[in-house]
């Protein structure tokens, strides 16, 4: 129960004054769908224990992912966030974990770990979709496309001009009024030519420069993972900073 109670407040906060209302049935709703998603048993210890540090109840409410949506999970990783958005979409929705063709070209088995999810019936609304990050081909359109933790390492070690394709890909493959999501480690602002393959850091400012661009429109952003001791001028794998980098998260809309 404290648990779920503590999921509760994390959302609320995220969620903003919409929660301010207890009789609102929306926020009520939402609510607890997030704290299904995040206790549900499916989930791995691995993943659970990574919870207090990734804070996904904050995050999936600023994603504002609801049932039946049909999400890309773009460059997924272990699958964390997979296995979560496959909970909150239901057996309605539909999940892409989607690991671009250059990054399994260095890495064959970068999509194993997904493929296993995918396998799984507790997560049979989950496909893996290999596809080039410049062109993007997906079964169909989604609603919110996300990647968290990915967007320097695209632009860092295949280039300016490379992110750029991904990004104008990402608005092709969402619906009009479409969300993209990215979570990535903040660097010193102006050092983007460097701090992506150094550090594995990127300026804020350079990736809303890049989304905008695209043809996106900001439409937010969360302090939810922000660290202001953190100075961002180690690499994130350093000892004295690892799971606690100061983060931003910034979500854009295609018009219309």
């Amino acid at each position: 129960m404290r648990m779920v109670l503590v999921i509760v407040a994390a959302v609320c906060t995220a969620l903003g004054p919409v929660c301010a209302d207890a009789g609102s049935a929306r926020a009520a709703s939402a609510t607890a769908r997030i704290s299904t998603a995040i206790a549900s048993s499916d989930r791995p210890a691995a993943d659970s224990s990574r919870d207090a540090l990734r804070k996904p109840a904050e995050l999936l409410a600023f994603s504002g992912i609801k049932p039946g949506d049909v999400v890309a999970d773009i460059i997924p990783g272990e699958g964390y966030f997979t296995r979560l958005f496959s909970k909150l979409v239901g057996p309605k929705g539909k999940v892409f974990a989607v690991q671009p063709a250059e990054f399994l070209s260095k890495r064959p088995t970068g999509a194993d770990a997904v493929k296993a999810i995918a396998a799984q019936p507790a997560f049979a609304n989950v496909t893996v979709v290999a596809t080039p990050s410049g062109t993007m081909a997906m079964p169909q359109k989604v609603d919110v496309a996300w990647t968290s933790q990915n967007y320097h390492d695209l632009y860092g070690y295949f280039g300016a001009d490379q992110a750029d394709a991904f990004d104008r890909a990402v608005f092709a493959m969402l619906r009009h009024g479409g969300t993209f999501i990215v979570v990535d480690h903040s660097a010193v602002p102006g050092t983007s030519a460097t701090s992506p393959t150094t550090l594995h850091r990127i300026d804020e400012a350079t990736v809303k420069a890049q989304v905008v661009a695209a043809g996106f429109v900001l439409a937010g952003t969360s302090d939810a993972l922000r660290n202001p001791a953190d100075p961002r001028t180690a690499a994130v794998f350093a000892p004295e900073i690892r799971g606690h980098t100061d983060q931003f998260m910034l979500k854009f809309r295609k018009p219309g």
